[in-house]
Order: structure tokens, then sequence, then C-alpha cells
């Protein structure tokens, strides 16, 4: 009992403390670097992410790779610079106490760093100098690529189940939009570029027009200010900010039934995959829900059935991925003992008919609607947290105030919304129906 209370006063707190304002200053520089800074003196930290607009969404065919390629090239230790020797990059960091890093994902990439405050010159000197002088030579296009291969060898090629947490099989479901190409990229392709490929890459796309630094923690608004501007107000753009075409991905309107083999599986997975809307859009909000109701924690709907009480899996979840173009949402099944895939897929469906035909019960709906809130919540509690979500909310959702306004989104949904959307997306004839299965 008396662990239930502190649970409750602990959700309590987070949702209270929420109702202070996150506040942040927003500008631009001269030269089209947009700028999010947010004061936070309560710890001596501080985090700066700089976010490009530029993801896999964005090569061209045969080019494929290019955007995780540069992550490497600007992120690692190799990265190096006229005022940095090769391969101090890290050292640098590592000695101030700091720590980095950078991913790359469809529609961006970034790069974060995280220091004691008395570093934030060094933490903005860092991030001018990826966008400023970046050398991109023969030596670090060839150290690279190897980088990058044996990435691909020890994530994908080699580790269970990759291809679903990298998206490879996004590629049987947007056949027409650039969200079907692999983010890592292929080996021929990154082989088969030229130098003058990946410089002109780096000119196009990593210049202050294309990009976002956010910078958060223990600052004063003014001096950093001065600091950004002495560090970035002088950088050029080598381009124009690119125009990105408007690629429409037709719907699925007929089951598209698959097998995808994995040598390095022993247990066999189940997967549904929707094709579903852009991450601003109010139907991706009420798909959390969703998500929830049906496998958010033991007392979901699918996890009680299939795990607790049936014992046909041995794990069930499902998970939304709402990009700026479009999303998708999937669920995941492992079956327990000698249970067929076809098994997991009746399960499933099951509970997804009974989703489209009846409300959830107003208890439920609370529950979830508490948990989901409460997620929100926590997701902005630390101050890489808020970096991160300053970041993809202007870059990526054309909307920075949703680090305050994205509660009321959810707090808007009705239990009838979840019905609808449920109809509206989740249907057998929408989906790829996916066999994981062991590579003989």
């Amino acid at each position: 009992m008396k662990k239930l209370i502190y649970t409750i006063l602990f959700c309590l707190t987070l949702l209270n403390g929420y109702s202070q304002n996150i506040e942040y200053t927003e500008y631009k520089l001269d030269n089209g670097l947009h700028v999010i800074l947010h004061q936070d003196n309560s710890a001596p930290v501080i985090a700066t992410e700089v976010m490009y607009h530029i993801g896999s969404k964005d090569e061209i065919k045969g080019k494929s790779g290019f955007s995780h390629f540069f992550e490497h090239m600007c992120a690692s230790s190799s990265a190096n610079s006229p005022n940095i020797a090769k391969r101090e990059w890290k050292q640098i960091i590592s000695s101030k106490g700091g720590v980095a890093n950078a991913s790359t994902w469809k529609d961006r990439t970034n790069y974060f760093n995280f220091f004691p405050s008395n570093n934030l010159e060094l933490a903005i000197w860092l991030q001018s100098e990826r966008m400023l002088h970046a050398i991109i030579d023969q030596d670090q296009v060839d150290t690279q690529n190897e980088v990058v291969k044996e990435e691909k060898r020890d994530r994908i090629d080699n580790a269970p189940y990759a291809k679903l947490n990298y998206r490879e099989i996004d590629k049987y479901m947007f056949t027409n939009h650039p969200y079907g190409q692999s983010v890592i990229g292929s080996f021929e392709d990154l082989d088969s570029a030229s130098l003058e490929e990946f410089q002109e890459f780096y000119k196009k796309w990593y210049n202050p027009n294309n990009a976002v630094l956010v910078i958060a923690g223990d600052l004063e608004i003014e001096k950093t200010k001065n600091l950004i501007e002495s560090y970035f107000g002088d950088i050029q753009n080598n381009n124009p900010k690119p125009s990105k075409p408007n690629i429409i991905q037709e719907p699925i309107t007929e089951m598209i039934k698959v097998t995808e083999y994995d040598a390095n599986i022993e247990i066999p997975a189940k997967i549904f995959s929707y094709i579903t809307p852009r991450n601003s859009a109010k139907d991706s909000y009420v798909l959390n829900y969703i998500s929830q109701v049906l496998t958010g924690g033991k007392s979901s709907r699918l996890y009680k059935k299939m795990v607790d009480e049936d014992k046909t899996a041995l794990q069930v979840f499902s998970y939304g991925r709402y990009d700026q173009d479009y999303g998708t949402f999937s669920f995941f099944a492992l079956p327990l003992g000698e249970t067929s895939l076809e098994v997991l897929s009746d399960e499933m469906d099951s509970q997804i008919k009974r989703l489209q035909t009846e409300l959830i019960s107003e208890r439920e709906f609370e529950k979830i609607k508490n948990q989901v809130e409460t997620a929100f919540v926590q997701k902005n509690t630390s101050i890489l947290g808020i970096t991160s979500s300053l970041a993809s909310y202007y870059l990526l959702y054309d909307n920075t105030s949703l680090i305050n306004d994205e509660i009321e989104i959810y707090r808007s949904i009705t239990r009838e919304d979840i019905k609808e959307v449920a109809n509206k997306y989740l249907n057998p004839n929408q989906r790829l129906d996916m066999d994981y299965v062991k590579k003989q």
C-alpha cells in the first residue's frame, strides 16, 4: 500500500511539474541557422545538439547510405578539422568530462554532446567545427567506409531481428516513397561513390540554412547568444536550402504477404505493419493510445491474453514510428513452444477487431491516458531529453511549441477516436503480413 501511494505521488509530481511550461528562446542567425536556447540552472550541465535536415529519404538511387556515412565521418574520433588533429575528437570530449554521440534516420542526422556547464564554449566550438571545417578526403572516406561496413555486419547482418529494429522491412511497404530505402545503405553504393560525390553531399546538406542548433542547461541567454554568433555567425552557406519533393506513397489496399529469413534467430516471429500518417497528425497520437491498450505492459489486452492466459506467445508488443511524411504501426509476436505463427496472427486480429467494434471502458481509458501522459512528461525531465525534443519539434514537426502543447493533443483524444482510428488504419488488407523465420 505504501509503495502504491509513493508511486501515485511521484506521478502527480511529474504531471503537476509539467504545468510549468518549458521556456525557450528561439531565433535565426543571418546565415539561416535556427537557434533554440533553454535555460535551466538547477544543475551544472549543458547539452548541445545540431540536427541537420538530411536523412536516408533524401538520397538518390544508387547513392544509398550517404547520410549515415556522414554521421560517422563527422562524429567519430577521426572526424578531423584543421584545428583538431586526426583521431583526437573523442579525447578532447572525454578529457573535459563530456560525452557525445550521433544518429541518422530517414529525415534527419543529429549530433549532440553533454558537458559540465563550464565547458559551454568548448561544446559550441566543437559543433561549429563540424559545420565549418570537416575535411572530406580520401583517407577519411576509406577509413569510415570500413567502419560503416563493420557496423552493418555487426548490427544488421549478424544480429537477431535486426532487420526489424532498423526497419529494413519498409521496402515492402514504401514501394514509391524513399522511406523504403535502407538507412545504413549498401556496400556497393558506398564502394562505387567518388570522393567528389562525398564532398558535394557535404556542401549541399551541411549548411547553416539546413540545420537547427539547440543548447539547454546551465547557461545565460545573452552570453550564449554571443558565443553562438562568434562561432556560427560567419559560416557561409555552400548551397541554397535544398528543396524536397512531395513524394506520394499510395496506400496498401491488399495484404502484402511475405517471408523474411534471418540466420541469427532461433524463434520465428509474426509481424503486422501498417502505413500511418505523419508524425504531427492527430491520428498518430491516437495510435500511441492504441499501442498502450494492446501491449502497454502486463495488464494490456494482447499481453494478458497471449502471454498470461493462453500461453501462446513468449512476447508480444506494438509500436509506432512516425516520421515527417508517413509513419508505420507494427505488431511483433514470438511464439511459445510449438505455437504456430497462424495462431499468433489470429489472436492479434481478434484483439484488433475487438478494438474496432467496442469502445474501451472508461476505467481502461483513464489508465491508458495516465500512462501516456506520464511517459510524455518523463521524456522532458532531463536536459538531454529537452534538447532532443526541441530539435525534433522544430525540424521534423515544424512546431517548436509542441514541447508544451503536445500534451493537450493527447488530452483531447476520446474513446471514440480510438475506435475510429483502429478502423481507419488497422485492417488486414492494409498491412504487411510477415513471417520472420530462421534461415536454414
